[in-house]
This record gives C-alpha cells, structure tokens and sequence, in this order.
C-alpha cells in the first residue's frame, strides 16, 4: 500500500521528505528560508550549513514555477534547465547533458545537494544522485516523473522535437500556448510575469523560450537510475496525476508517497503538499 499522508504533519522541514534524518537545528551556522503558503502559515525549510536545496522544473515550464517556494534564500537554488526560460540551448538534448549542465552551474559553494524535482527535473535529480556530475547529492524527491512510455508516446515527443519554433502575432496566444505545453493551465494566471519568462518577444511577436528539441530526451531508465542512485529517494505523484500510477511507483521503489486530490503539477497546486512528505518505505 503507498502511504497517503494527512495534514497532521504540515509543519515538517524539507529534512524529512526524503529520509530517516530530518533536520533538527544544528549547531553552529543554519541557513533558514521560509515559505508562506497561499498567504496563510508558514512552512520553514532549514538548510544547515553546507547544503543547497536544488529545484528543478519539468519539461516545458520554467524556474517560475517554485515562486511559492523560498528561492534565492540562502541554500536554496531554482535554475531553468538549459532551453527552457532564459537559460541556454544545448546541441542535443538527453537527460545526460541536461544533467551536466545543471551540475555544471551550481555555485562552487553549492555542498550537498537535497533535488526536489519535477516530472523530467525529477529524472535530472536522479541523474545528479548518480555519482557522475562532481555533486554529492544526499536526498531526491522526483514529483510526478512519467513511468510507463509506448512507442506512440516516444512518436508524439519526436515529432514535437522536430517542429520549428512557432510565432504568435498575440502575447495572448503565445501565453496560451505555454501555458498548455507546460501544463500550467488553469493554475497560473496567463497575464503574470511567471508567464513572461516562459516567452520571448522579437519584433512585435511571440513565441515560447522553450527550445522544441528538449521534447527529444526519450525515456528515462527509471530503474537503473534508481538502482545506482547515491541517495535517499522518495518516488512521489499526485492522486490524479495521468503519468502515473501508485502501481507503477510500487513496482519501481519501495519508498513512495501519493498526495491526495492533487495532479501531474502537485507543486504548482498547493506548495505545501510536499511538506507532507516524509519519506518513509511504502509498507
């Protein structure tokens, strides 16, 4: 059975989503950010000294989507994934080389990583967790990562990956446009900034910042990834989530959690589900 765990625990720290060691105040120097929740309490998340809690977006979305998290708090990154907002396009696109990249632009200072990631940030995570990028990487939480590809699914992303970069004459409908390959529809509002980074403007038209060969990465070897994984990893879905099921989690790890009501952007939908988190083995 894969635990779906109550609001009871609303105020726990990031220290136990992923693991047997939550973070208690330690001595000496902490890095503390707090996040406030659909304007209601607070949740803080406590870095101790040395350690980067690591954010990664999925596929299509931006850095914007963490907003409601506590970044550019001390210990606290959210970089876009190369071609995706306004970070850099790569030659070629595999979770490999996006991996790379994300290691590559950490600060030196960065210490050991805790990866919250999203859909293929949570894939990235995984990849980071590996051993082979320079970064030592103590806890994973993958969010809403796709299990199960058919070759229809791996047709449909080679064939987005082929298609030139679409203009739009409207911010309006190159909004709309982001909005529905990212997922984000309904949930953020088509007119914010958040938008805006996910765009780009060039003589009075629009088109997405996303670069469409990232659509190309194919699917992740889930099982190897996990299985050679230097860290504690906590496999985690929304109820509603379509990528997904608790099945297919189970099969996988026998360290998930499901969050109940919410869907593929859990995140997204409420902030503080993931404090809920807390890691332990699926009985």
């Amino acid at each position: 059975m894969v635990p779906v765990l109550s609001s009871e625990n609303s105020l726990t720290t990031f220290g136990t989503l992923a693991g047997e060691h939550p973070f208690e105040t330690p001595p000496g120097p902490n890095l503390c950010a707090t996040r406030q929740l659909r304007g209601a309490t607070a949740a803080a998340t406590c870095q101790p000294a040395g350690m980067t809690l690591l954010l990664l977006h999925g596929l299509g979305a931006t850095r914007r989507v963490w907003d409601h998290w506590p970044v550019g708090d001390p210990g606290v990154l959210a970089p876009d994934l190369p071609g995706h907002g306004t970070a850099e396009p790569l030659d070629h696109y595999s979770f490999e080389s996006i991996a790379a990249a994300v290691a590559a632009g950490l600060p030196d200072d960065a210490g050991e990583l805790d990866v919250v990631g999203h859909s293929l940030g949570g894939v990235i995570a995984l990849e980071l967790a590996s051993g082979r990028y320079g970064v030592q990487v103590a806890k994973v939480v993958a969010l809403g990562v796709k299990v199960s590809w058919s070759d229809d699914d791996l047709a449909r992303t080679a064939a987005l990956a082929a298609k030139p970069v679409a203009w739009f004459d409207q911010r309006e409908d190159a909004a709309q446009r982001y909005l529905k390959v990212s997922g984000l529809q309904g949930l953020v509002d088509p007119a914010s900034d958040a938008v805006d980074h996910g765009l780009v403007q060039h003589d009075g038209r629009w088109r997405l910042a996303l670069d469409p060969r990232a659509f190309g990465v194919g699917a992740p070897n889930l099982p190897r990834l996990l299985r050679e994984a230097y860290a504690t990893v906590t496999m985690v879905r929304g109820e509603l989530d379509p990528m997904n099921t608790d099945a297919e989690l189970a099969a996988l790890h026998d360290r998930t959690v499901t969050l109940p009501g919410l869907g593929h952007n859990a995140h997204v939908q409420d902030p503080s589900a993931l404090d809920h988190v807390d890691g332990q083995a699926a009985p």
